[in-house]
């Protein structure tokens, strides 16, 4: 029985470190996919691949370390995370986006996706702590991110912030991840593919002009320079870094960003409908590691909660160009998707 039992146990230690292996290697080759293409697409083209490369390399730290002290401190990593994120959006309004632009923080949406990470994180941390009283305490936490989202005026961070406790709250019900992740992905998807057919004008007169009023006519007319250039060259784009100097409408801004506000459309713009795919495939694939991480349920759905609000975010604003909120996506990603070590030391004891 015991020889058994200790078979048992390690054929499943096994298959869990397959499983993880496989989502590590798969996000390795995805990063790397996504730093050479911007590499091959500067050579092609011109412009300046350090931006893409440091989102790169920002996600990836992030999710290093994410992985390394979600494993040490399952509850107080994700807490401390929600309160830096807290902290920074707070102190957005008083730090520029870059020393070249009067632009304050807030208004590229990097507020609203700080907001959004850190109440992501705060409920992973409820998810993860041991008593009814911890994940209360925790689950109100979160609820204090979502009014802070209010008392700093951000709309969408206040309704990215409830949804993503709403879907946290729910998450604590469901046995089964895989078809929560799927309506994710195509929450995501249907993000994006309302931003390009906004820009394409394929909508509806009614709908489209509704959404034209919402998001503001400067951004329309930035995601329609943006289709000018994929049409220009929809393999490889104009270039990383080249959609200011190429855009009309973004010469013609009193305070210009050089961004088109949506990461699709800028991805389309620079790099193509490869730089496009890319993109989807690394946001695939975070949610493929959430499908297949040994935490429970609720933290994988929460993360992926959090991690599409930010996509929907960033289908509608800038906030991808911002080092701090790509670190932090990678960050609860890493979080959500390790192994912690009492979960081994567990396993030990029952094989033993």
């Amino acid at each position: 029985m015991g020889s058994t039992g200790t078979a048992s146990a390690s054929g499943v230690t096994d298959a869990d470190d397959d499983r993880r292996n496989v989502s590590d290697v798969t996000g390795v080759l995805v990063l790397g996919a996504c730093a050479a293409w911007s590499l091959i697409t500067a050579a092609a083209h011109g412009g300046r691949p350090e931006g893409d490369l440091l989102a790169v390399l920002a996600v990836a730290a992030g999710y290093a370390s994410g992985r390394i002290v979600g494993a040490l401190l399952p509850v107080a990593a994700p807490t401390a995370g929600a309160l830096a994120g807290l902290g920074l959006a707070v102190a957005a309004p008083y730090v520029r986006a870059n020393p070249q632009f009067v632009t304050p923080l807030g208004h590229t949406g990097a507020v609203a996706a700080l907001l959004t990470l850190s109440s992501g994180a705060a409920c992973c941390a409820a998810w993860a702590a041991r008593t009814p009283a911890q994940r209360l305490a925790l689950h109100l936490a979160a609820a204090g991110i979502t009014v802070a989202a209010a008392a700093l005026d951000s709309t969408t961070g206040l309704l990215a912030c409830a949804g993503v406790l709403l879907c946290s709250l729910a998450a604590g019900r469901m046995r089964h991840r895989g078809p929560a992740l799927a309506v994710l992905a195509l929450v995501a998807a249907l993000a994006a593919g309302t931003s390009w057919a906004v820009a394409e004008n394929v909508l509806p007169d009614g709908l489209s002009a509704f959404l034209e009023e919402q998001l503001s006519g400067h951004r329309v007319m930035l995601w329609r320079d943006a289709l000018t250039l994929v049409h220009r060259d929809p393999a490889f784009g104009a270039g990383p870094g080249r959609f200011g100097e190429l855009s009309p409408t973004a010469a013609q801004s009193l305070m210009p960003d050089g961004k088109p506000h949506s990461a699709a459309l800028q991805q389309a713009a620079e790099q193509g409908v490869v730089g496009v795919a890319l993109l989807a495939a690394a946001f695939c694939w975070v949610l493929y590691a959430l499908w297949r991480t040994q935490r429970p349920t609720p933290i994988a759905l929460t993360a992926g909660a959090a991690l599409t609000a930010l996509a929907v975010i960033v289908s509608v604003g800038n906030a991808l160009s911002f080092t701090i909120v790509t670190a932090g996506a990678g960050l609860l990603a890493g979080i959500a998707t390790v192994r912690p070590l009492t979960d081994g030391r567990r396993a030990e004891q029952e094989a033993g």
